[in-house]
């Protein structure tokens, strides 16, 4: 795998009429890339019935609920990257959470964010897996060093406001000049060879 997308801003869930970046990342320059979605109206490329096309990226000034789905990055050979999800929602309330995996170890925040710029702290409550996880009086919850059992579907609520909907935080395993850290269910540490990396 030689691209990457990158999400500017790096969160999953937007509100209708905000702007998005996507741009594709390729450390080789081997190939040229563009970025690609799967949404209600099928699979399409950036510049072509959504977004502005600027080499590698991609430009969408005003998101609409149709632009939710799955964007990647394709090159002329084939080749893909890993997928994003993004939701495009008019809601109230999002759940802004990073689009793409963390690595454990990471220090991670979400933040509970109201369409309304409204100057005034609410008190929001978040929620992972349906189950409550934490609450805040400033919108915001970080979690210090972020492990596997870190991992599912998030979720937040304002009050007054209502709620976001729910989004899914990928935690990967840290990487040893690779080696990717598994912990197995007896909690032993074990080592398997990551040959992407190993073949860079």
């Amino acid at each position: 795998m030689s691209a990457s997308l990158t999400v500017y801003p790096n969160r999953s869930q937007f509100f209708k009429y905000e702007s998005l970046y996507l741009s594709c990342d390729d450390n080789r320059k081997s190939s040229e890339w563009t970025v690609k979605a799967k949404t209600v109206r099928g699979v399409s490329g950036c510049g072509r019935d959504w977004g502005s096309l600027q080499s590698s990226s991609c430009i969408i000034n005003e998101v609409y609920s149709w632009n939710s789905g799955v964007y990647w990055c394709e090159s002329t050979s084939g080749e893909t990257s890993p997928e994003a999800n993004i939701t495009v929602t008019e809601n109230n309330v999002i759940l802004e959470s990073p689009v793409s995996p963390v690595t454990e170890g990471e220090s991670v925040t979400l933040r509970c964010t109201a369409k309304s710029n409204s100057s005034s702290p609410r008190a929001s409550v978040f929620m992972k897996d349906r189950s409550p996880v934490g609450a805040a009086i400033m919108g915001q919850m970080t979690i210090p060093a972020v492990s596997k059992s870190n991992e599912g579907l998030y979720m937040c609520m304002i009050t007054g406001l209502g709620a976001s909907v729910e989004s899914w935080l990928t935690v990967r395993g840290r990487d040893f000049g690779g080696f990717t850290e598994v912990v197995t269910r007896g909690e032993l540490l074990t080592f398997h060879l990551n040959l992407s990396s190993s073949l860079k």
